[in-house]
């Protein structure tokens, strides 16, 4: 299931498939499966730098696909897909996130919940200054690949 059907052999994609339409007499599951490739295809054409045209009708056979099934999951992706299309767009044809800002503000609140709450407002922020650049510090380390001790 968190394969992509391009990573699997004929073989591997048949027993799949047949497995799923065996195990689940619903087919919930082979319709998550699907609407979860569609969506990789729509960003797989997009990241590429794919036609606005062919952008268009890959995001129209995903919301298609969606309307169809009976699944409310599938229907909540669909949605949740619409709602955040102009961001997704963005991000896919710029490459740019607020990742870092997320991260940041998820160290801000961890040291919030460490800490039970501070009574001293300047240790606090001393507290979440001393994380935030000894966060920065590790991904530096992360991306370079001699030590610093070797320049």
């Amino acid at each position: 299931m968190l394969r992509a059907r391009e990573r699997l052999s004929d073989a591997q994609f048949v027993r799949m498939w047949n497995e799923l339409v065996d195990g689940d007499p619903t087919g919930e599951i082979l319709a998550a499966w699907i609407a979860k490739e569609e969506l990789r295809a729509l960003l797989k054409v997009a990241k590429r730098g794919g036609h606005r045209h062919e952008i268009s009708r890959r995001l129209w056979r995903f919301y298609d696909w969606c309307a169809k099934t009976t699944v409310p999951e599938v229907h909540a992706l669909a949605e949740t897909v619409e709602a955040w299309w102009p961001e997704i767009e963005a991000f896919l044809r710029l490459n740019v996130t607020n990742a870092a800002t997320e991260g940041t503000n998820r160290l801000i609140k961890h040291v919030k919940r460490a800490a039970c709450g501070f009574r001293n407002e300047r240790h606090y922020r001393d507290r979440v200054r001393l994380h935030c650049a000894r966060s920065r510090k590790h991904r530096a380390s992360a991306r370079t690949r001699r030590l610093p001790a070797q320049d």
